[in-house]
């Protein structure tokens, strides 16, 4: 079989880019171990966050770096036998969290985030998927007022620097608008702008079928087995050898399975995250995507029931299970809101594939004609996906991408 482009990873960024290379003429097979949506992009908190234009950093204060070393804490965990390996991801991620550094970054991510929404809403309409998103932000809680204090003034700022809209909720505001909340509030935040996914994994399903709908074509393969054949790209589908002029990388956590064959050490680390669905008891209503931003994990009202998201635990990426922040964050958020029965066999693990300065890997790969990377987008996978299609797509193609991506070039971690 031959085809103009591979793309190898059908989550939502390869699915995304998939989309945008067959929009511009091109023959395009898509390539998964798994059916499309069923890894890193099944398991987020299902937020298109055009507010998130700061990454997450790494905390900088000392007193804060010695309460996350007692390991108890539901925002973040560690394995103590991963560190070793991780140690010099995470001295360059700290480095990179640092004020100044973290600034500049924001700055070359605000672009991307900025454009998330607008082209999610493209292949949204494109695939009939409506019926899947609200558009009515999401709330971040504050049990204390120096917490609430501090994310109103940075509300503010990023209002006036970004544009990004916000209201601040007074306790008695919040309570009106989450009556079955339980406890006491000394505020809250609702970001205007985001989006949110009933379901994210039938979103990219959904992305999937247009895919689909205008010529793609989705089979299963796995990675290892692309090489080089001549001045074309090869590898072994379900449906046989396939041969292409571009592969695209898009495959989250794992793409060092690809990148390393080729002589590429890309600094990519892991995030691990879990999630559990849950039953409201009674009548009991949550009416918006809300995180309880000083204990670290986030409430969902999702299609399966309400999701509870953890924060991000340190391990390497394929050590076994262990829900320990799950069960720390089940017991805060019961006491937050009447949460019925578990709806999930087993809590759901997926590993977020992070870069130390935080931002993206995408374009070409510095020494191999016809090989283009799309990973390393940490928290904001989901939210990126499309606009990362989109300006891949038109760097293939030979057209200006249309958003300048020269920070997120590959070159910046393997010349």
């Amino acid at each position: 079989m031959t085809k103009d482009s591979i793309v190898l990873g059908a989550g939502i960024v390869g699915v995304s880019t998939a989309i945008h290379l067959q929009r511009r003429g091109r023959q395009v097979i898509l390539v998964d171990r798994k059916e499309p949506g069923r890894e890193t992009s099944f398991g987020n908190a299902g937020l298109i966050q055009r507010e998130g234009v700061v990454p997450y950093g790494f905390p900088q204060q000392f007193g804060l770096l010695l309460r996350y070393a007692f390991n108890n804490r539901i925002d973040a965990h560690y394995h103590l036998r991963a560190l070793p390996a991780q140690i010099a991801f995470l001295a360059r991620y700290w480095w990179n969290s640092n004020t100044k550094r973290h600034e500049m970054i924001s700055r070359a991510y605000a672009p991307l985030i900025e454009h998330s929404v607008s082209e999610h809403n493209d292949l949204i309409e494109a695939s009939h998927a409506e019926e899947l998103i609200r558009k009515n932000g999401w709330v971040e809680l504050f049990r204390s007022n120096e917490k609430r204090d501090a994310e109103f003034a940075e509300a503010e700022r990023l209002n006036r620097e970004f544009g990004i809209g916000y209201d601040a909720l007074s306790s008695t505001e919040l309570a009106a608008a989450e009556p079955h909340l339980r406890g006491s509030f000394a505020g809250a935040l609702r970001w205007r702008d985001p989006w949110s996914v009933l379901d994210p994994h039938g979103l990219t399903a959904a992305y999937r079928r247009y895919f689909e709908s205008i010529g793609g074509r989705v089979t299963t393969g796995d990675a290892v087995s692309l090489g080089m054949a001549g001045k074309a790209w090869r590898m072994v589908t379900a449906e046989g050898s396939v041969e292409a002029e571009d592969v695209v990388v898009a495959l989250g956590p794992w793409a060092d399975v690809v990148t390393k064959r080729f002589g590429y050490a890309f600094p990519l680390g892991v995030k691990r995250g879990y999630h559990m669905h849950y039953a409201a008891e009674g009548n009991a209503v949550l009416n918006n995507w809300t995180l309880d931003a000083e204990r670290g994990y986030l409430l969902a009202p999702m299609s399966r029931g309400i999701r509870l998201t953890t924060g991000a635990e340190f391990a390497l990426r394929d050590a076994p299970k262990t829900p320990v922040q799950l069960d720390r964050a089940e017991a805060v958020a019961r006491a937050t809101f009447p949460l019925g029965d578990r709806l999930d066999p087993e809590p759901w693990m997926g590993a977020r594939p992070c870069t130390p300065d935080m931002m993206p890997i995408i374009g070409k790969a510095p020494r191999h004609n016809g090989l283009w990377f799309a990973f390393g987008h940490a928290h904001h996978g989901l939210t990126l996906g499309p606009v990362t299609g989109r300006v891949l797509a038109e760097l293939i193609t030979g057209e200006k991408p249309f958003v300048d991506i020269s920070a997120y070039a590959p070159d910046r971690f393997a010349p």
